[in-house]
């Protein structure tokens, strides 16, 4: 990994997510399911995100689960997955971007990941946080905290 910035577990699998801040084009999310073994390779510094960096891809690389080029932002702020009081929300990772102040949501349909806009938060997201009741939180660099709600 280049530079990890926020992991978090999936309270109700397991799974690992990782934000993971890109160097000269793209930000990615990585993901390690709880049934993995471990000793995977993100594949720093042959890649960033899918594409290669410093090489050609290798196939025994894992590649990350999403990822976005900086023409939407700048620097990938890793999140959680919405375990709260809105079950149309249940499951969807969420993660923004430092800069744009954009929040994904990032879900497993159909065995294909989608991830999709869903908030332009106008604030810089600093790192985002969960309640015991799974409600998803983000705080930003002006000392403020957000809950993650519907309109």
């Amino acid at each position: 990994m280049r530079n990890p910035w926020r992991i978090s577990f999936d309270r109700a699998t397991g799974d690992l997510w990782i934000g993971d801040v890109g160097q000269n084009a793209l930000e990615e999310i990585d993901f390690l399911p709880a049934s993995s073994p471990g000793g995977v390779n993100f594949g720093w510094s042959i890649m960033e995100g899918s594409r290669g960096y410093d090489g050609d891809p290798d196939p025994s690389l894992t590649l990350p689960v999403a990822e976005y080029s900086h023409e939407f932002g700048c620097s990938v702020t890793g999140g959680y997955v919405y375990r709260g009081s809105m079950p149309e929300w249940n499951g969807i990772y969420f993660y923004g971007d430092y800069c744009s102040g954009i929040i994904w949501g990032l879900i497993r349909l159909n065995g294909q990941w989608q991830s999709q806009v869903l908030f332009e938060a106008g604030v810089t997201i600093t790192s985002f946080g969960e309640d015991e009741a799974g409600e998803v939180y983000l705080a930003s660099d002006n000392g403020s905290l957000y809950i993650l709600a519907r309109k």
